[in-house]
């Protein structure tokens, strides 16, 4: 409920106090409450169910309004990884406001996996193979990837040359971790097949970012794509290791909902992000 209220700007006890007004309203009661968790009733299911519905024909009409008079206005909720979100989505969405100052965007931050429809998301963009089928897809880029530690890690460790090494000389893998994150193991390249590599590794993080800094202090091994650490790589502050395997590339993409009518807007941000992203990858390539 406290995330709830963060989400609309409301405090918790205006939250509470709004489910209160719905539950007279219907005399049902829309949730179990106890003093560790809070689940939805049956009847708070329906409500919930008819009302996403509800916001959608409305958001369809709006987006269908502000198409025709080419003033489009509202707000779009945005989700992307921490790193590639801070790189190249972040610098972009100040552009696209400058040209269209109705129209709002919330951008979320997260390495972790994001369900669209149960979170309210408008759009995504996402780093690796995408499982749900149902939702539209629109591919940015494939990322070349390395295995990288920092010069004094490969001092004290030794170089692993391939995926193999990494296992027997027992080097440290940091690894991505999270509910229902997939990282835990590595695809590397093995005389042109991919193959998986699994590891038990001492440091974890749901944050990218921290298992780079990680790297940089010499704990270990990284997976990463190129862009994010070609600065530390150019500076010497982090060497490429196990050469000759080499991670799978990366697919980078966007994905949305699969709507009937699809919102004027969040079409307008998609096309524009896609074109800034490929405009600003085609110059660091």
């Amino acid at each position: 409920m406290s995330a709830a209220g963060r989400d609309q700007r409301l405090s918790a006890a205006v939250v509470s106090s709004r489910i209160s007004e719905l539950e007279k309203h219907f005399a049902v009661r829309l949730f179990n409450r106890t003093t560790r968790s809070m689940t939805p009733t049956s009847h708070g299911k329906l409500l919930y169910t008819g009302a996403t519905k509800i916001l959608d024909t409305i958001a369809e009409v709006e987006g269908g309004m502000s198409e025709i008079t080419d003033k489009p206005k509202g707000s779009i909720f945005v989700a992307a990884p921490l790193g590639l979100g801070k790189k190249l989505i972040a610098p972009v969405i100040p552009l696209f406001n400058e040209r269209y100052p109705d129209i709002h965007i919330r951008l979320r931050l997260t390495d972790r996996s994001v369900d669209i429809t149960n979170e309210g998301l408008d759009a995504a963009f996402i780093l690796g193979r995408l499982s749900d089928s149902e939702l539209r897809v629109r591919h940015i880029h494939d990322f070349d990837r390395v295995l990288c530690a920092a010069p004094a890690y490969v001092e004290k460790h030794g170089m692993p040359e391939t995926g193999e090494d990494l296992i027997s000389q027992g080097h440290k893998c940091l690894l991505l971790r999270y509910p229902g994150a997939d990282e835990f193991f590595w695809m590397l390249q093995v005389d042109g097949n991919p193959k998986r590599y699994d590891f038990q590794s001492p440091l974890e993080s749901d944050d990218g970012d921290v298992l780079t800094a990680w790297a940089l202090a010499g704990c270990g091994v990284i997976n990463k794509a190129i862009y994010e650490v070609a600065d530390a790589l150019a500076a010497g502050e982090l060497v490429i290791v196990a050469q000759q395997s080499p991670p799978t590339p990366l697919p980078f993409a966007c994905v949305y909902p699969h709507k009937r009518l699809q919102d004027h807007k969040v079409r307008l941000f998609i096309d524009y992000a896609l074109s800034a992203c490929k405009g600003i990858l085609e110059v660091e390539d």
